[in-house]
């Protein structure tokens, strides 16, 4: 029996070799490592380019699709018909998490004004809002939104969880125009769907109390840009980005001056913790492929995957 061909980012040799019935080839949007024809598993580069999307119009015994992403969007538009995809749910979790709370703790303990002071040499205390008896909105909920809240809960701060759909202990959407006015640190954390892309709307930021803080770990698209900026010009609203939009923030935009704003470059999934994490992950749909077992966090279901193109209709 030929062996099923699989493209990942990763070589062979970093799993300690491929299970029994793969051939792997490593391609990150490159040269073609070979001939895309034959491919029926396709594992998608963390920082993904148009080659590496692109290319999946060209593999017609493709099966599956696995994502190093929590986001999937990016892909849609290039997933070919049957093809089933799988994002990397709980791969970032831990990251994600740890950036949204330092996000969090830096602008509210003042950091970026005692770091100006300084690299001016000027000793210049005043006081910090901090994190311990603040009120936290977590709007999103799902494992990063969880995680975050784990790590919150030490700090001494109210977290009051947000989701689509209300469940105990947890709000639904519907209720964010009353929860709102109450929180003096709204994080969000919601995939970009086209429901919540532009959730985050003048109307939406004009029901958060004087002085809050939005910390976007989402998408940049959650969030409209327009009304963000007319909010932190006029002092009343501060802001914690790691996602914008348009991203990458192009030079003279708004943002980059704004005040009471404090940026990173959509890094949510770059730690060390990424690698370790991104080749376990990649063993086990590996592994779960070679043997023919459904594979885990589908988010467009396909054909059957895991079974032998040659038992299913051309694609």
């Amino acid at each position: 029996m030929p062996m099923r061909q699989v493209w990942m980012p990763f070589g062979p040799e970093d799993f300690g070799g491929l299970p029994a019935g793969l051939a792997g080839q490593v391609y990150d949007g490159g040269e073609l490592p070979g001939d895309p024809g034959e491919v029926e598993l396709y594992v998608l580069p963390y920082t993904f380019a148009q080659a590496t999307l692109s290319v999946m119009a060209r593999m017609p015994r493709l099966q599956l699709v696995q994502t190093l992403t929590a986001g999937y969007e990016h892909v849609l538009g290039h997933l070919p018909d049957g093809v089933t995809l799988c994002n990397a749910r709980g791969l970032h979790d831990t990251a994600t998490a740890e950036l949204a709370l330092a996000l969090t703790l830096a602008a509210q303990n003042e950091l970026a004004h005692f770091l100006a002071a300084v690299r001016q040499g000027q000793w210049s205390p005043r006081w910090r809002r901090g994190l311990a008896e603040a009120s936290v909105l977590l709007v999103g909920y799902g494992s990063i939104g969880q995680a975050i809240a784990r790590r919150l809960e030490p700090f001494e701060c109210t977290v009051v969880p947000v989701a689509r759909h209300a469940r105990e202990g947890v709000a639904g959407w519907e209720e964010l125009p009353e929860l709102l006015p109450r929180a003096d640190i709204v994080i969000l954390i919601v995939p970009s769907t086209p429901e919540t892309v532009g959730m985050v709307d003048a109307e939406f930021l004009a029901r958060m109390r004087d002085d809050a803080l939005l910390v976007n770990v989402a998408r940049g698209v959650i969030v409209d840009t327009d009304a963000l900026v007319a909010e932190l010009r006029t002092g009343r609203l501060r802001a914690a980005l790691d996602v914008t939009d348009p991203e990458p923030l192009p030079p003279g935009h708004p943002l980059w001056d704004a005040p009471g704003v404090l940026l990173s470059p959509h890094v949510g999934g770059m730690s060390q913790a990424f690698l370790p994490r991104a080749l376990r992950m990649t063993r086990e749909v590996l592994e779960r492929f070679a043997a023919g077992q459904p594979p885990v966090n589908v988010v467009v279901p396909g054909r059957p995957a895991g079974a032998p193109s040659s038992s299913l209709s051309s694609c």
